[in-house]
């Protein structure tokens, strides 16, 4: 094992001395630490060659085929909280949730399209694993039940999955009938010629690995006992080099091959000879157990998440040595931001609030372990779910490239991107978009898209390259696929509220930047909109000026002394708040009363251009833009003032109401 362990580094954070990590050439990114210094430096001595920065050949085509949005452009359901998101090489997508259902989606040129649900577990499900071809996914859940899924026929016929007898066998009951599993290890792999798809299982109370055929009658081929001395809850398997990675709860992580005796694989060029010479026992060294592990397309390297520390590590796969650490403990990211070297600067309450979300995700451990990093194809990417948001790492420069989901409310777990085009007919890869051959450049473009999983949050969300407002005719960006319960409806239909008669429900606002468009919320708000729509009728907003305008944050004017300080409401007086949990600051360009504290309404109102959670319960909300919201935008971005005022006017020119 190496002398010392190489240095942490934190995201937002500079470091001068980086780890010697090894040349990988073509067969993988070259993560040589290469910052540069920073600051007014002494004259280097005469002979010293400056060490120029690290840069990706070709790092913007790799970034294009790539999520780029900053919120998510739809979000689909499940009956309970989702846990694991699985994208298939067959252009499918697999959602399980924690009350063991599992629902199958077909890519589509754009979105996704429901083909299936099914009923797998009566329990919890605690992890799930799909094949290195993506033909066939298996659930394991709480009680130890299996259940294997043939993926393409799954889909294709849209008839029931294929099952193989494990999924009728109680793994728990057959081996260890007195003890209540807590958690399987994952693994189902596709092993060696016979091509004949296999699943490792391991049990949260004993070190023994279980193989099984996946199409089999349920009885295990082989079991390896020796490998491990605590339970086994990571596995995973490397095709190209024909290599099990497993890891235990005891922090130690192996390299085994899948036939007897279980050693690790020998005559690999490059390969680790002695554990001794590698990293592999950081874990146990440093008191941590790997909660997530992931190889990288090529397998050159792989990714693991750990606990207690939430440091991200990068390991070298044919070396074993840990090339890079990404610190994303709560004490490193509240040091970034208290002094403002975070990659994002969060307003200190919403801080808070994301601070209070993490240490009740720490107390939750079957929510915790969910959590994963993935790699994208060319393997010179990290994408893994931060506080922050969604980190893309390029680990060959150690930059953040993008911030997903950052203005966001949900707090991201468990990830899956997909890459490809699902329109084609053929397999393309990076290689084949450089080319400069008409023949694959007239093939359709790519749909890249992150899956992701939010915690407590009965939905799954997908972020693409186009921001929710780029795509109007699609609707509402949050989907309601799942039908009430008959209960459900009861007490909806009996706590509807009703709006008062002779309300408006829509108007439009005429600004000299354009017409924006809103649903109003008479049944919500019906003081608020009563209170709009007199003003509007009056012309009382007739030629009022955006006075404040916060970028990333929202517009605001309603104020005909266009400084903030004036304005009444319809009825010549201040009037009380109306708060629902119906209605929330959960997306942007809602419609919201400004106030200078509780009940003290009046004729100002302002248009979030954000997520901004931290005004729920203290502003009334009483409509949102379903048009226009590309002025929205545009008034944003106009050029303003230290006080937050454009300097050239933008007024209203009249408001409709219907």
């Amino acid at each position: 094992m190496s002398e010392s362990p190489p240095p942490t580094t934190s995201l937002g954070k500079r470091e001068r001395d980086g780890a010697d990590d090894e040349e990988m050439g073509n067969e993988g990114p070259n993560m040589e630490e290469s910052d540069d210094d920073v600051g007014p430096m002494p004259m280097p001595a005469e002979g010293v060659v400056k060490k120029k920065r690290k840069v990706l050949p070709h790092e913007r085509l790799f970034l294009d085929h790539l999520p780029s949005a900053d919120r998510y452009s739809k979000s689909f359901m499940h009956r309970d909280a989702l846990n694991f998101v699985t994208v298939s090489k067959k252009d499918f997508i697999i959602t399980s949730s924690v009350d063991g259902h599992v629902k199958l989606w077909a890519k589509q040129a754009e979105g996704i399209e429901f083909v299936k649900h099914y009923r797998a577990h009566l329990s919890p499900i605690v992890t799930v694993s799909i094949s290195a071809d993506g033909a066939m996914f298996a659930s394991i859940a709480e009680d130890g039940s299996c259940k294997v899924f043939d993926v393409v026929n799954f889909g294709s016929s849209r008839s029931s999955p294929t099952i193989s007898p494990l999924a009728d066998k109680r793994l728990n009951e057959r081996y260890d009938k007195h003890v209540k599993i807590r958690l399987f290890a994952k693994g189902l792999l596709l092993g060696p010629p016979p091509r004949r798809s296999f699943i490792s299982l391991g049990s949260a109370n004993s070190s023994t690995i279980r193989i099984y055929d996946g199409r089999g009658d349920g009885r295990p081929m082989d079991t390896i006992d020796k490998l491990h001395r605590a339970p086994v809850h990571i596995i995973q398997f490397s095709p190209r080099y024909n290599c099990v990675v497993s890891a235990d709860e005891a922090g130690f992580v192996e390299y085994w091959k899948p036939a007897e005796p279980w050693d690790p694989p020998k005559n690999v060029p490059g390969m680790w000879e002695f554990k001794a010479s590698t990293d592999l026992y950081h874990f146990k060294k440093n008191k941590q157990i790997p909660t997530s592990l992931t190889l990288s397309p090529n397998s050159s390297h792989f990714v693991t998440i750990s606990l207690p520390s939430r440091h991200i590590n990068v390991f070298n796969f044919l070396t074993g040595k840990l090339t890079r650490t990404y610190d994303e403990s709560l004490t490193a990211i509240q040091e970034m931001q208290q002094a403002g070297t975070a990659i994002y600067k969060v307003d200190d309450m919403e801080f808070g609030r994301r601070l209070a979300v993490e240490r009740e995700l720490e107390k939750d451990e079957r929510a915790w372990r969910t959590m994963n990093a993935v790699w994208d194809e060319s393997g010179n990417f990290v994408i893994y779910p931060t506080l922050l948001g969604i980190k893309v790492v390029n680990v060959v420069t150690n930059r953040v490239a993008r911030l997903l989901g950052k203005d966001e409310t949900g707090r991201w777990l468990n990830l899956s991107l997909y890459q490809g085009a699902p329109a084609k007919k053929g397999f393309s890869t990076i290689a084949m978009a450089a080319s400069t051959n008409p023949l694959l450049q007239s093939k359709e473009v790519r749909d890249p898209t992150l899956f992701c999983t939010a915690y407590k949050r009965p939905r799954f969300y997908m972020f693409t390259r186009g921001e929710p407002e780029d795509n109007k005719a699609a609707g509402d960006r949050d989907v309601f696929n799942e039908k009430p319960t008959r209960e459900e409806q009861t007490v909806a239909i009996a706590n509807e509220p009703k709006a008062q008669a002779g309300l408006p429900t829509t108007a439009t606002i005429h600004t000299t930047m354009g017409d924006m468009s809103f649903k109003l919320f008479p049944e919500h708000a019906p003081k608020a909109v009563e209170n709009f729509a007199g003003l509007a009728k009056r012309g009382y907003y007739d030629g009022v000026i955006f006075h404040r305008v916060i970028k990333k944050f929202m517009i605001q004017t309603g104020d005909p002394l266009g400084d903030g300080t004036g304005g009444e409401s319809v009825w010549g007086r201040e009037f009380e708040d109306e708060f629902t949990p119906a209605l929330r600051h959960d997306r942007p360009y809602t419609l919201s009363m400004a106030n200078a504290g509780p009940n003290t309404n009046g004729s100002q109102f302002f248009i979030t251009t954000t997520v901004t959670p931290w005004l729920d319960n203290k502003h009334t909300i009483f409509g949102r833009a379903i048009t226009g919201l590309e002025v929205v935008h545009a008034i944003e971005n106009v050029r303003v003032s230290k006080v937050d005022k454009p300097f050239d006017d933008i007024k209203i020119v009249n408001v409709d109401v219907a």
